[in-house]
């Protein structure tokens, strides 16, 4: 075994051990931890800060994309969200213990169902320091340790984020290893992790689709997954005009680097000739290129046309495939191909359309009259999310606290025996 082998396998054996704690910590324990570790945070701002800007130069450096900049850096605003999220977190229940259903059996027996962690959860992660600490955080109120594998180009933010989670952990006589980062930057180190079904419970891979098909091919642990984000907004024949622009702005503009960023937008062909040139001309303005259909291009001059693959892409860019359709029929047909089960919105005042759209569209979030971008663990009130799954076992879209527990029987009995 080489050493890099020991160091992860000592990592995992660790957090296995630290998991038999964590599950029966009292709740109040993780609250309290949980809020003094978002004053540690912001009490850090300027060393988080100082490290971060090791990671972001060292990213242009390499030539990282901007949306990947985008995601690495730290600023005040973005380390005061990590602070408020693991705050939001401790407020939000904790499902650990939590009896779901119960039910008397005619011999008397009675059977319910409880939650329970799932044990020990692997994150392996691109360019997004907060992810550190919206995990920990979300795996410490669940009761499951954690261990996060982050990206090479954010190793000196990851690592000091869970430095200051790890001393408070330590203050509350909490097992530290209940959050571990992995220190090394060599692949080699998640191929390891993925290996470890003996003491990890669960991957959840975060980032490119390069990235997760990578975690999906090597893992011999079950995986949550999604591989791209191509969202679509079906603007109807019914739509709010004005809506639908500042839904199509949000939706694709407000941060078009994340994987809830609108790609395709499709138009019913009724409104196209007066919706089409306004919006064009909004884009313009904010330099985002449209790449259309035959339709598109007979109402907006100037403008890509739009090729079979671009359909299926996902941009992470100022960029969007627009596609005139003939109804709501049409619209969910193209969903059904081309989409990756992340997100979709209808934009319409015909209730009918909305409700038709929210029920047949396959998606793991459905919206009628709302961006995409509100597909997201803290904006649905989850307090933060540890990923989205375009899988259905075990979750299927954001996931948070009740989605890193599962359930197990718990039976009360007066002494019956079965015949």
């Amino acid at each position: 075994m080489s050493e890099l082998s020991r160091q992860v396998m000592t990592i995992a054996k660790k957090a296995k051990e630290a998991a038999a704690i964590l599950a029966h910590i009292p709740t109040e324990t993780k609250n309290r931890a949980l809020k003094e570790m978002a004053l540690q945070i912001e009490n850090r701002t300027s060393d988080l800060i100082r490290e971060n800007e090791k990671d972001v130069k060292d990213a242009k450096i390499k030539g990282l994309s901007g949306a990947m900049l985008d995601r690495l850096t730290l600023n005040e605003k973005t380390i005061n969200e990590i602070a408020k999220g693991l705050i939001e977190v401790a407020q939000l229940p904790d499902p650990v213990g939590n009896v779901t259903s119960m039910w008397k059996r005619p011999n008397g027996l009675m059977v319910g169902k409880m939650r329970i962690p799932l044990g020990v959860i692997g994150i392996i992660y691109e360019a997004r320091p907060n992810v550190t600490a919206d995990a920990a955080a979300l795996c410490l109120k669940s009761g499951n340790s954690v261990i996060l594998r982050g990206g090479s180009e954010a190793i000196n933010s990851n690592l000091a984020i869970a430095h200051i989670l790890q001393n408070v952990l330590k203050r509350m006589e909490i097992p530290e290893a209940a959050i571990q980062a992995v220190p090394m930057t060599d692949r080699a180190a998640v191929s390891e992790l993925l290996k470890l079904e003996e003491y990890i419970d669960l991957i959840i891979p975060r980032g490119g689709e390069e990235l997760i098909r990578t975690v999906v091919n090597l893992s011999k642990i079950p995986v949550i997954k999604h591989y791209k984000g191509v969202c679509h907004v079906f603007v109807d024949a019914d739509a709010d005009l004005e809506m639908a622009i500042d839904i199509s702005l949000n939706a694709k503009a407000q941060r078009p680097g994340v994987c809830n960023a609108m790609e395709t937008l499709l138009v019913h062909q009724d409104i196209a000739a007066a919706f089409l040139p306004r919006l064009a001309a909004k884009f313009n303005e904010i330099g985002v290129a449209l790449r259309g259909c035959e339709r598109t291009l007979e109402i907006l001059s100037g403008i890509e046309p739009a090729r079979e693959s671009d359909w299926y892409e996902e941009y992470l860019d100022l960029i969007l495939a627009v596609r005139i359709v003939d109804d709501i029929d049409q619209a969910i047909e193209h969903i059904e191909k081309y989409g990756s089960l992340h997100t979709e919105s209808i934009v319409t005042r015909n209730y009918k359309n909305a409700h038709r759209f929210i029920n047949e569209v396959n998606s793991s979030t459905v919206l009628a009259n709302a961006s995409t971008r509100f597909s997201d663990g803290f904006q649905l009130g989850l307090g933060a999310e540890i990923g989205i799954s375009t899988t259905k076992l075990h979750a299927f879209g954001p996931m948070g606290l009740e989605e890193l527990t599962t359930t197990k029987f718990i039976i009360y009995g007066n002494g019956q025996l079965r015949t």
